[in-house]
């Protein structure tokens, strides 16, 4: 009886190769999706953390700006350098509960916002600072004809958002044809809305930047920072942008 229909072909050496072949093809496919995800999971993150710190940014400025009062020691100090870091100096109309009550003489405080580094865990942080001055402190500074002491730094002074790379507050006047223009000190109109702009570096970026030359984007830093005007289309910062009312430009100096 012939048996040979019944017997099993094994698989030759060639076979097992392509097969083996095959599977570490897929294999090879498949964390590479998965290193894609993680990647694109990651950089999610980020940009979640950094419109996170950015909505904080936007809404205490403009709460600040909004209920502004223009005087003339107002501070509209813009940096030249290639990531600018703007001072900002305004006297603006608080609520009582944003005081401790025995600071609190009136509605008048006088707000900061600056940046700054920081040492944290090892490592230099560059962080926007914003300090408070509640009313008994303003209404002194006036009184003495020192209000310039209002925006001095202060161990008092809480950090907004970290990891900034630049951060511009230009004051802005509308021209007769309702553009948008920069304000200059010698024009009789107190300044109509502060143009804002805030870069931040998402937390790979911020890791390598571990010192102050390095986040002024000087020596090997300028590779990763790349140029100011590319700022967009670099991946590894996000740039926020907005044109923010100054509430109470008809309140002057005699206001205050």
């Amino acid at each position: 009886m012939n048996t040979t229909g019944h017997l099993r072909r094994a698989f030759t050496l060639i076979e097992v190769l392509l097969a083996m072949s095959v599977g570490l093809l897929v294999l090879i496919l498949a964390l590479s999706m998965l290193g894609r995800t993680r990647d694109e999971s990651a950089r999610l993150d980020e940009s979640v953390a950094a419109d996170r710190d950015a909505r904080a940014v936007i809404t205490q400025l403009t709460a600040d700006l909004q209920s502004a009062s223009f005087h003339q020691a107002s501070v509209f100090d813009q940096s030249d350098t290639p990531w600018p870091g703007d001072r900002l100096g305004i006297f603006s109309l608080q609520a009582p509960d944003a005081q401790a009550p025995a600071d609190h003489m009136g509605d008048l405080c006088a707000i900061h916002y600056y940046l700054k580094d920081q040492l944290i865990s090892g490592k230099t942080v560059r962080c926007l600072m914003r300090g408070f001055r509640p009313s008994s402190d303003t209404f002194q500074a006036l009184r003495l004809k020192q209000p310039t002491s209002l925006f001095t730094c202060s161990k008092r002074d809480e950090a907004l958002a970290f990891g900034i790379i630049s951060f511009e507050a230009r004051p802005q006047i509308r021209n007769p044809a309702g553009q948008w223009q920069a304000w200059d000190p010698l024009m009789a109109q107190a300044p109509a809305a502060i143009a804002f702009r805030l870069v931040i570096a998402r937390r790979e970026l911020a890791a390598k930047l571990i010192h102050t030359a390095a986040w002024n984007g000087d020596g090997t830093a300028r590779g990763l920072l790349g140029m100011p005007s590319m700022a967009l289309s670099n991946r590894h910062l996000e740039v926020y942008t907005a044109i923010i009312r100054y509430g109470h430009p008809a309140l002057t100096e005699r206001r205050l």
